[in-house]
Parts: C-alpha cells; structure tokens; sequence
C-alpha cells in the first residue's frame, strides 16, 4: 500500500472516529433526534473529498450494522437502517459525496464550501424525509415537519463551523503531505 493511500484510510477512519463521537452528542426529538453525526459527515466530504468522505460514512455505517453501539445513543444494528433513521443513515453517503465533489479542494473558495455543505446537508433531508414519506408512511408535510424544521437552525450553525474549519484543516493535511514527501 502506497503511503498516501495509507494516510487516506487513517484520515477516513478518524472522521469515521469523529462521526461515532458525533452521534452520541445527541438531543432527543420525537423521530429522528439532534446529533453532530452530520456536522462530521460534512466536514468529511469537504475535506477528504467524495469518495474518501463517503467511504468514512460507509465504514461509519458497516460498524453500526453489525452491530457496535456508533449510531446515537449508543445504539447500533441493521435494524436502524429501517426505521425513522433509515432514510438518513443512507443520506449521510450521499451527503458526504456531494459536499466532497463540489468542495473547493483545488481552488479555496469559502462560497464554493458553502454550496458544497448546503447542497449536501440538503441531499440527506430529501433522502431522510422521502424514506420517512415512503418506508414510515408519514404525509410529505408531517415528515417535513418532524425530519427537518426542527433542524435546520442547527444546521445551520454546524454547517457555518464547518466551512470554516475545512480549508484550515485541509492546509494542515497538505502541510503534513509537504512534509513527509
């Protein structure tokens, strides 16, 4: 395995590290409850790009479907993947992905990380409230309702945060890589 490809795995198993640590700052709300899963999941995609980023939620995912207590709570199981959560668990890959490939990782652009963690953070509402409309038989305005009004001031903090902490520590990474090369 090549050196670089070695420090990626790391860098995707610390995010993964900070997503476990993320689900258990949690909130309870009546369906889905308030965790920093995502604010990490973001911060994943815009840093590691797309497809580390999502291949840190799919580790993320495989260790709470087999069980290991990562998910909030410190709940786990592949039966999460089909209650209220499912649609959202499912959404954290797409989210990743799509903050990851329109992350300004060539050029720094803070309005591009800022598209980027928005149409990402959006990606994973549509997929949480559709599978809360389809798989738990919620009204569109219900699931809207409990699957994301009640977070979207959170997010937007979380999202604030991390678009500004991501070039910081992107700079870092490549500081690391200029050192070791």
């Amino acid at each position: 395995m090549e050196q670089k490809e070695l420090q990626q795995w790391v860098l995707c198993a610390l995010f993964t590290a900070f997503m476990i640590v993320g689900a258990q700052t949690t909130i309870p709300l009546p369906l889905v409850p308030f965790v920093l899963t995502d604010f990490f999941i973001i911060l994943a995609g815009l840093v590691l790009g797309s497809r580390w980023g999502a291949m840190s939620v799919v580790l993320y995912l495989l260790l709470g479907a087999i069980g290991l207590p990562v998910f909030a709570g410190f709940s786990g199981g592949y039966h999460h993947f089909f209650g209220p959560t499912g649609g959202y668990l499912v959404g954290f890959v797409v989210a990743a992905m799509v903050a990851g490939a329109l992350a300004a990782h060539d050029k720094p652009a803070i309005w591009r990380d800022a598209l980027a963690a928005i149409l990402g953070q959006k990606s994973l509402y549509i997929l949480g409230v559709s599978w809360l409309v389809v798989g738990q038989g919620m009204t569109w305005n219900a699931a809207i309702a409990a699957g994301v009004l009640p977070f979207l001031a959170g997010a937007a903090i979380k999202l604030s945060v991390a678009v500004l902490i991501a070039p910081i520590l992107r700079r870092q990474i490549a500081r690391y890589n200029d050192i070791l090369s």
